[in-house]
């Protein structure tokens, strides 16, 4: 009965200060991060209101999605630092409950948000993130989906064996405007022997026949010699190539701009391309967007655990001690994902390892506030 009340006590309270917490780190997040560079925009590029109204709309899950974490740190921060300042952790210690038990709630309630997190990451932020890009492409001459449209470049591999691989095939386009490939090149292989290459002003992937559509372009069939070479030049030309480089033009766009189903199939079409630092990005942003709502957590814990410990934390240094732990798990998070995108450790590790140090000090932070209160 008694740990009923507790439960329902602590979570009202958790509840009322987190979601006021969330609103102001999400508002004061997307004032600073996105009116000045809407301002900006306006000024020198010409950006309608009308776009910039939405664009600012669409920003807000992006800082709603990196206050939940955050918020969940500083809620956690308060409430327990206010328990321990106004000595209710005495009280409740002195009827015989645990400071396990009174963090049970926290650790209860950043599951919940844990949830809310992953799906907001999810199924809302990404699709809005690209909104934006999208919205800014006609304004602004290099946006992420216009830089990643031009200068476009492809290998295609081929398995000799299960260790080996050889090039078969080398896509080159100078820009994707949305519907065709402009001035194409492809170079093709065989037994490691120049075989064809293909120019064409032109090309289009038709989906129902599961064909390249060429125009105005030449072919050049190369044998083992200049003699046997055979060149021919045509207006319309249709020809067998796989859909992979039509499906990656058409798909690219930052990992950030995509959910986690859409990362993990853009994944598997550049898995074969060679391009290791882009796969790399990938396999580590991938582990890196399941990993991130565990934080929350994490950051419950040690909040609640520090909360516990120091009767002194006043809302002004729960800020400021909040800041610095995200601050410094960041940090972390940053250098440890470097380390996978390098290759000098895996995905896995890379995107983990923070989490997994987090929670290792978040439980000596507990045991610690056992042994204080």
């Amino acid at each position: 009965m008694i740990n009923s009340i507790l439960n329902l006590y602590l979570f009202k309270q958790l509840i009322i200060l987190f979601c006021l917490t969330v609103g102001l780190l999400s508002g004061v997040g997307v004032a600073i991060g996105t009116i000045s560079d809407l301002a900006y925009q306006i000024n020198n590029y010409n950006l309608p209101l009308v776009v910039a109204l939405k664009i600012f709309v669409l920003k807000i899950p992006e800082y709603v999605a990196y206050g939940l974490p955050i918020g969940t740190l500083l809620t956690t921060l308060i409430v327990y630092g206010r328990l321990n300042s106004d000595r209710e952790l005495i009280a409740f210690r002195s009827v015989g409950i645990s400071i396990y038990k009174i963090v049970i709630p926290a650790v209860y309630f950043s599951f919940v948000i844990t949830i809310l997190t992953l799906i907001t990451n999810e199924a809302i932020v990404p699709q809005a993130n690209y909104q934006v890009i999208l919205l800014q492409q006609p304004f602004l001459p290099e946006t992420k989906v216009a830089l990643q449209k031009k200068d476009i470049f492809y290998p295609e591999y081929e398995s000799i064996n299960t260790e080996e691989k050889e090039l078969k095939r080398l896509y080159y386009a100078e820009k994707f405007d949305g519907n065709k490939l402009n001035n194409i090149v492809v170079i093709s292989w065989k037994n490691q022997q120049l075989t064809q290459i293909i120019t064409a002003k032109y090309a289009y992937w038709n989906a129902q026949l599961e064909l390249w559509n060429m125009q105005q372009g030449i072919i050049d069939n190369l044998g083992k010699d200049i003699l046997n070479s055979l060149r021919k030049t045509f207006n319309n030309y249709q020809i067998a190539l796989p859909a992979t480089f039509f499906k990656i033009v058409t798909q690219e766009r930052d990992p950030d701009a995509m959910s986690l189903t859409q990362a993990r199939d853009y994944l598997e079409l550049i898995f074969d391309s060679g391009n290791l630092p882009k796969i790399r990005l990938f396999q580590v942003r991938i582990q890196q967007k399941l990993a991130f709502p565990f934080i929350c957590i994490i950051f419950a814990l040690i909040g609640s655990s520090v909360g516990a410990t120091f009767s002194n934390l006043n809302r002004g240094r729960s800020f400021g001690l909040c800041i610095a732990i995200v601050f410094s798990y960041y940090l972390l998070g940053f250098m440890i994902g470097s380390l996978g995108i390098a290759g000098l450790i895996s995905p896995l590790i890379a995107a983990w390892l923070p989490n997994a140090i987090g929670l290792g000090f978040g439980c000596w932070l507990l045991k610690s506030a056992n042994c204080t209160v």
